[in-house]
């Protein structure tokens, strides 16, 4: 077949092809406008929502970091002593930016913490701000208020993330010094014979059996600081487990 007669079919084909769809689309004008109107409609909604869900984790990320200024601050006593010549402790003066007392840093940081973890409670600025929200609580001594809030970052990070699982040690550290031992024991027992992930298993197993002494569990107690001896010996938690054995074993 000639080169010219070729080229002169593939026209006839494409002009067929054209025909054919113009002869499709014709009676179906308006019902492929509406769904081609609808594409771009959904397609414009879809990018407001990416646009919107990435300026909301933005403003999460400006409140937390507001937040994280207070509670990494310095705490300068008011009755620190410097070198001969120093200028008096910054915290005299109320210095932005300094704290007389670890206290008064948290107090000060927990507002900011809060709304932050209030604002976007289910982005992980937020829940990153009620973690180290739930740990100020902790330290101020406010222990039921702070399982609460690890209870909740636990819930919404997840049980199996870091955040859920670091909650979850918080939660029974919080529980062992508001004297609900029994409970923190049965946290840290799951969490030992769980995959821990990338918690320390050592850690776990010191408060294990801290708990353990405390509660007068003698013969768990000289268990868990066994178990720290032999599977994890250059652990900085293997001495005290020694000197842990060493004293129950004199007691008994």
């Amino acid at each position: 077949m000639k080169r010219d007669e070729r080229q002169h079919l593939k026209e006839n084909e494409l002009a067929h092809t054209l025909a054919s769809a113009q002869e499709f689309l014709g009676p179906r004008t308006k019902s492929v406008g509406l769904i081609l109107g609808g594409v771009v409609l959904l397609a414009i909604v879809a990018g407001g929502v990416a646009l919107m869900r990435q300026r909301s984790q933005s403003q999460g990320q400006e409140l937390l970091a507001d937040a994280l200024v207070a509670l990494d601050a310095r705490v300068v006593p008011a009755s620190a002593q410097g070198s001969t010549g120093d200028a008096p402790a910054a915290a005299q003066f109320g210095a932005t930016g300094t704290f007389s007392t670890e206290a008064a840093k948290l107090n000060a940081a927990l507002p900011k913490l809060k709304t932050a973890a209030d604002a976007y409670p289910d982005q992980p600025a937020g829940i990153t701000a009620r973690y180290h929200m739930a740990g100020a609580l902790a330290a101020l001594g406010r222990r039921d208020e702070a399982i609460t809030a690890f209870d909740d970052v636990a819930k919404r990070a997840g049980a199996n993330t870091l955040y859920g699982r670091m909650a979850r040690l918080g939660k029974a550290d919080a529980q062992a010094k508001a004297g609900q031992v029994d409970a923190a024991i049965a946290t840290w027992k799951t969490m030992v014979t769980q995959d821990a992930g990338d918690l320390p298993v050592d850690a776990i197993l010191i408060e294990l059996a801290r708990a353990y002494v405390t509660k007068g569990s003698a013969s768990e107690a000289k268990q868990v600081f066994t178990q720290i001896v032999d599977q994890h010996p250059d652990s900085p938690y293997a001495q005290e487990a020694r000197t842990g054995l060493e004293n129950l074993n004199g007691a008994s």
